[in-house]
């Protein structure tokens, strides 16, 4: 049994029936980000977030989440990542630091817009998107990529093929990142579907994909304004999701050139923003 699953033993009701039976739970545990960073004679060590987490790729969560919020702006800018060794005895490891060169100041007030990116209440859809542009994030103003329908048709299986947590739990979120032949290359799996984006993302900047204009993105669940923000920091030009995208995800979506695709499943899929990219059979073609 992994650190990401739980086995326990539960009753299970059929009908009339209960019956005493092993389930497997995807685990849950609170991740704490902290960042390091200052001359070397007088580093400051500063929380930075704490996350409810599937346990797994802790590292590259922590890099994703510094990066898509804007605070690093490449792999360049860190210099180790590592669980505190004093904390690891009482806290099970569920403390990542992150320390950035001498030299490197992180944009810890990027960390503030975290308030737009969760805040359900009184904040208008504009205020959220200029938000995002103070982190760096550029408008998408012209590409060649494409992907044809066909391909997209196929990839809710092909990343179904790789879930191998959910198949044992049913309770995680995926996100992976595939090339316009349809060739996966890289994919994690979360309790948090924001944290499974953030791992995926932290992986690619670890082995030097940046930026990821080139790649499809996939999404196990819904598009959410956070989802399509973190794909747009990493440059992702294609968002496709099995769920529903959210109306304030379509608008940062069209505000940043992304095509977003939704309801991606039993053949049939809605093209929210940018139609351009997809290539629809010359019957089908109606745009």
């Amino acid at each position: 049994m992994n650190k990401q699953v739980k086995q326990l033993s539960i009753s299970k009701i059929v009908g009339e029936r209960s019956i005493i039976s092993d389930d497997i739970l995807a685990v849950e545990e609170p991740l704490e980000i902290r960042l390091d960073f200052g001359p070397v004679t007088d580093r400051t060590v500063k929380n930075i977030s704490v996350t409810m987490r599937t346990p797994g790729n802790d590292m590259e969560l922590a890099m994703g989440f510094l990066f898509t919020e804007g605070i690093v702006k490449s792999f360049d800018e860190i210099t180790e990542v590592f669980h505190p060794i004093a904390l690891c005895q009482t806290n099970t490891g569920n403390v990542i630091q992150v320390s950035l060169k001498t030299g490197t100041e992180p944009a810890l007030q990027n960390s503030e817009r975290n308030f737009y990116t969760t805040s359900s209440c009184g904040i208008c859809g504009k205020a959220s998107i200029n938000a995002i542009r103070t982190t760096g994030a550029t408008i998408i103003n012209s590409d060649k990529l494409t992907i044809s329908s066909e391909l997209l048709h196929r990839l809710p299986q092909l990343l179904k093929q790789q879930q191998a947590v959910f198949e044992e739990t049913g309770g995680l979120h995926a996100a992976a990142l595939f090339d316009n032949s349809g060739h996966l290359l890289l994919v994690r799996e979360d309790v948090g579907r924001h944290n499974a984006l953030d791992k995926l993302i932290g992986a690619a900047l670890t082995k030097n994909r940046m930026p990821l204009d080139y790649q499809i993105l996939l999404l196990s669940g819904r598009a959410s304004f956070e989802l399509i923000q973190k794909a747009i920091m990493a440059g992702i030009r294609i968002i496709a999701s099995v769920g529903a995208p959210s109306s304030l995800a379509v608008e940062l979506a069209e505000e940043f050139g992304v095509s977003l695709i939704g309801f991606l499943r039993d053949g049939r899929f809605n093209i929210y923003t940018s139609p351009h990219r997809v290539l629809l059979p010359a019957h089908e073609n109606t745009y």
